[in-house]
């Protein structure tokens, strides 16, 4: 029996900073795309080669547990990264919700 659904990429515009996991350096970008499997941004061709590192993206609507897998050259001062969706870790949950609470003020 033939497979009839696809996962396939829809264009998702949006602004995005990009956490390396060991790092916590950051990078800013624009989404491409999106997929429930993967995201595709847009960045300046001067951010180093995150191929193979565990990143946390974070858009305007969403943030994705991902690992860098390819690179591909743009026109112009460019690049775009393809990352593939993980499965939230209990440390990168933690990561995450401590570092959401960081600038709340106690509510009264």
């Amino acid at each position: 029996m033939e497979e009839r659904r696809s996962i396939n990429r829809i264009e998702f515009l949006a602004n995005s900073v990009i956490v390396d996991r060991q790092t916590l350096e950051k990078f800013y970008g624009q989404v491409k795309n999106v997929s429930p499997l993967g995201i595709a941004i847009t960045v300046d061709k001067r951010v180093p080669n995150l191929v193979g590192r565990d990143m946390i993206v974070v858009t305007e609507t969403m943030i994705m547990y991902s690992e860098a897998v390819r690179e591909d050259q743009e026109l112009g001062p460019k690049k775009s990264v393809a990352f593939k969706a993980r499965k939230f870790t209990s440390d990168v949950l933690q990561y995450l919700f401590e570092q959401i609470g960081i600038d709340e003020e106690p509510q009264e």
